[in-house]
């Protein structure tokens, strides 16, 4: 096992600057260690008069210090800090920027409308129960409400309207007590830029969509719905409801009623309106509401990239030793019966999972020669019978003359070989594997059932899969997978086989055809 990693993102937004801090064992498994808030309102000037003020910076850089004090505090190897809308705009952005590294040896970044999407986006996907695809994600941040609309979890569309809660509020100067006129203004702001920037109004009726930024949270606790997927919801009725409510309350009194920080009591009103205007505009009544955003986004990300395997993988005089010997092996033994095509097929489909699960797997380089092997050889028993293939196939390595296979090594390959299809489970009876230790018979496990779907996704021996691409889901991986044609059949194949890495993972696995 890979040794965990200390990472943090930090999101620099329009409302406050915010830090979190995890420690990660893999893509999938993060372990939350500390989180804070820093009540510091990057948008509040730049809103107004384009520039951060330089009691703005001053308080930027006090921020950015303590949280260089935190990353020291607990070992953070790696680490994102990202602003996002009002950074995007204040004309001294760069004053920001250089300040922060002199000060605190943090790197800050002025992320774009789309990468800040993209990575709320991916961070509601992976909170998400698998069997809740969202057709549409709403951010709502303090300078700008992102709208991401999506089919089968990929992006059709994604929009940005500068209608942000502080921006709106600091704009059109409305802190406290809201008149109902005032409120009808705000509303028509949002339904304009909805009808500018989404003119082919998406009826959402019925369909899942997922609101996620500090905002949604706190409305979710003022109008609750139902849990859906395990879920909090939002419920539009419920806030409409209440709106009145929120209207007629000052910024102390919002506290006092809803148990709010000061910070959210001015803009709740504002932001209730946008999303009720939103959820009329696109025909919803519910937003499940899951608390993930672009920290969570970019804590995901830090801990893929921490567990991938950086660069291209490079094999020693043994390896190749060893790969040459396997198709020798095959072509010698079987000259008619060898579908090589099939066979290069299926390696290359087992290097692309090795190399996409490495987050997840953590196997060394040397395990992934050993899958090339295994299929290069998963099919060698059909020279003997069609039936019981598989095992004829581990008699044949396990007693064959492979250049370059001794040892436990042969016991794995053989072992890969019996178990490169769902008739045959690991088990302990078995000579390949009963010959092996704990930790390789993990090893095996692991490297099986990525062969099992490799060879599974070239069933039809067609040579249909031309890419494959992992996405990290709460408790799934998600495969996209890119093809010539329809590759329904072998997709099928593939979903009937994932019981052996469901089992060795602990996760669901899922498959999706992406769009030409």
């Amino acid at each position: 096992m890979a040794d965990p990693v200390h990472i943090a993102a930090i999101d620099a937004g329009s409302n406050a600057i915010r830090i979190s801090i995890a420690r990660a064992y893999s893509a999938l498994d993060i372990e939350p260690l500390h989180s804070e808030r820093c009540a510091l309102r990057l948008g509040e000037s730049v809103f107004l008069r384009h520039r951060f003020s330089e009691e703005t910076l001053a308080r930027a850089v006090k921020a950015f210090r303590h949280f260089r004090s935190l990353l020291d505090e607990y070992d953070v190897t790696r680490y994102r800090a990202v602003a996002t809308s009002a950074s995007r705009e204040a004309r001294n952005r760069g004053s920001l920027v250089r300040r922060i590294k002199q000060k605190s040896r943090i790197r800050l970044e002025v992320i774009g409308g789309a990468e800040e999407s993209r990575l709320g986006r991916e961070a509601v996907l992976a909170a998400v129960s698998p069997e809740a695809p969202p057709r549409c994600i709403v951010d709502l941040g303090g300078g700008s409400l992102e709208i991401s609309l999506l089919r089968d979890h990929a992006l059709q569309q994604s929009v940005q309207l500068p209608v942000g809660t502080v921006r709106l509020m600091t704009t059109l100067d409305m802190p406290g007590v809201m008149r109902p006129s005032q409120a009808e203004q705000v509303r028509r702001y949002v339904r304009a830029l909805l009808e500018s920037r989404l003119p082919a109004r998406p009826n959402l009726g019925g369909q899942i969509a997922v609101a996620c930024g500090g905002n949604a949270e706190t409305l979710a606790n003022i109008a609750p719905g139902p849990r859906a997927y395990g879920v909090a919801t939002l419920d539009l009725a419920r806030l409409r409801e209440r709106l009145p409510s929120i209207l007629k309350r000052d910024v102390r009194q919002r506290m006092k009623s809803f148990r709010v920080r000061r910070d959210r009591a001015d803009v709740m009103a504002v932001a209730a309106i946008i999303f009720l205007t939103l959820g009329r505009y696109l025909n919803l009544r519910t937003l499940l509401v899951p608390g993930a955003g672009v920290r969570e986004g970019l804590l995901q990300e830090i801990a893929r990239e921490s567990f991938s395997r950086a660069g291209r993988h490079r094999y020693d005089a043994a390896a190749r030793q060893l790969l040459a010997g396997a198709r020798s092996f095959a072509r010698r033994l079987a000259p008619m019966a060898y579908d090589q095509q099939h066979a290069e097929h299926v390696r290359e489909l087992s290097l692309m999972l090795f190399d996409q699960l490495q987050p997840v797997h953590h196997l060394p380089s040397r395990a992934r020669v050993l899958l090339e092997a295994g299929a290069l050889l998963h099919d060698l028993g059909h020279i003997v019978s069609h039936r019981g293939h598989h095992k004829h196939g581990e008699y044949l390595v396990r007693n064959g003359d492979i250049a370059g296979l001794e040892g436990p090594e042969r016991a794995m390959v053989a072992g890969l070989v019996r178990y490169h299809t769902r008739k045959s489970e690991p088990a302990r009876h078995h000579a390949s594997y009963a010959s092996l230790s704990g930790g390789d018979q993990r090893t095996l496990r692991r490297l099986a059932s990525l062969l099992r779907l490799a060879e599974a996704l070239d069933h039809s021996h067609r040579e249909r899969i031309r890419a494959i691409k992992a996405a990290f889901r709460r408790g799934a991986i998600g495969l996209q997978i890119q093809a010539r044609g329809d590759a329904r059949e072998d997709l099928l194949c593939a979903a009937r086989c994932t019981t052996l890495f469901e089992k060795e993972f602990r996760v669901k696995l899922l498959f999706r055809q992406a769009a030409v």
